[in-house]
């Protein structure tokens, strides 16, 4: 039976929307599987890892009969990508499932359609944001390398996601440093409503890898304990972690009196060739602030020393402050401003980097003995 006929690039592009989220090994088998739908000349794909969901929807010359099957995602996506871009068949025969292409011809195993599993969308009162894709894309950038990965607070292995007033905000802290960033919704919430969400450190990085730098709309909505994220032709719904996330608010300092304006490139380039010598397992470089100069001094295990210099416009009090690198870098390479700056305290406390006449954007750091 002829399932569809149609040219590569018109399957593999949905096909890698969805494919990302599908785990390489799964208690379920059908958990590996892509939910492939047609009907007329609308064909849906579908991912799922129970947490997570992927949707999105393809038109345009599709011949074949309207179908549903469940297939090897990763397993289709390689077959679809290692061949020209030419027709392709799919055809269904006895549960397996033939692709052609050419002289090329491949058979897979399927799954029934009717016990994949779904998420429900969310019903009842929610919250319903837009904002531009990039707008968006951006904030995510400026915060969630700062998530947990596997840590036991679980609900720091997410980002926060605040909806108040006019502006969105996202925060993410893994319990060393602390990302903040916020932007204007074109619409506001309903006046006294503030929407707080937590969304799993999985949704955020799929987000950050699918989301297009346009001004396209991104639609949100808040219900509950999901989230529906719709743009372009993909719908993505996810659990949201339940949990309370810290109050970031204490965390920001608000008096450090030292204050250095940093060329943000310069700065980068220093703390990259000092990053060389750190010790590989605690990344510790020492920051020392004197009289017009920078210097940026690692060390390693192997008595290996590395010191930097760079010139500033600081007149202040010496001061010696460690830091892991990996945390400065990090904020400095998802940053695009040419300058930061950055306030410090004394060598006990954290550092507070922000940009120029910026108050969206903050980033807090701890100290690092070294």
């Amino acid at each position: 039976m002829l399932l569809l006929n149609t040219t590569r690039d018109a399957l593999l592009a949905p096909l890698q929307s969805v494919a990302g989220i599908v785990e390489k090994r799964h208690t379920l088998p059908i958990l590996s599987n892509v939910l492939i739908e047609k009907h007329g000349d609308q064909l849906t794909l579908l991912a799922t890892d129970i947490e997570i969901q992927i949707r999105t929807t393809t038109g345009g010359h599709i011949g074949g009969e309207d179908i549903a099957i469940t297939v090897g995602a990763r397993k289709l996506q390689d077959i679809l990508r290692a061949l020209p871009d030419t027709d392709i068949n799919l055809t269904l025969d006895d549960k397996r499932l033939t692709v052609k292409a050419g002289k090329s011809r491949f058979q897979l195993q399927t799954l029934p359609a009717a016990d994949y599993p779904r998420m429900n969308l969310p019903d009842g009162d929610a919250v319903r944001l837009t904002v531009p894709q990039r707008t968006f894309k951006r904030q995510l950038a400026q915060v969630s390398y700062s998530m947990a990965q596997q840590d036991i607070r679980y609900y720091l292995n997410g980002l926060l996601l605040i909806a108040d007033g006019s502006e969105l905000r996202m925060v993410a802290t893994d319990g060393h440093r602390l990302a903040y960033a916020a932007s204007d919704l074109a619409v506001p919430a309903p006046e006294g409503q503030r929407t707080e969400a937590i969304l799993p450190r999985k949704t955020v990085l799929e987000l950050a890898r699918q989301l297009a730098d346009s001004d396209d709309p991104l639609e949100i909505i808040l219900a509950g304990n999901q989230a529906v994220f719709r743009f372009g032709p993909i719908e993505l719904v996810t659990k949201l972690i339940d949990g309370k996330f810290p109050d970031y608010e204490r965390v920001i300092p608000q008096n450090h009196p030292k204050l250095v304006t940093f060329e943000r490139l310069p700065l980068l380039a220093s703390l990259q060739r000092a990053a060389i010598l750190t010790n590989e397992k605690f990344r510790g470089v020492r920051l020392v602030l004197g009289e017009g100069a920078l210097k940026v001094i690692s060390s390693n295990s192997e008595q290996e020393e590395a010191q930097d210099e760079l010139e500033i416009d600081y007149h202040g009090d010496t001061l010696d402050i460690g830091f892991n690198v990996t945390y400065l870098l990090d904020v400095l390479n998802n940053l695009s401003s040419e300058t930061v700056e950055w306030r410090f305290n004394d060598g006990n406390s954290s550092a507070l980097i922000t940009l120029p006449g910026n108050e969206q954007f903050k980033y807090v750091v701890m100290p690092m003995r070294i």
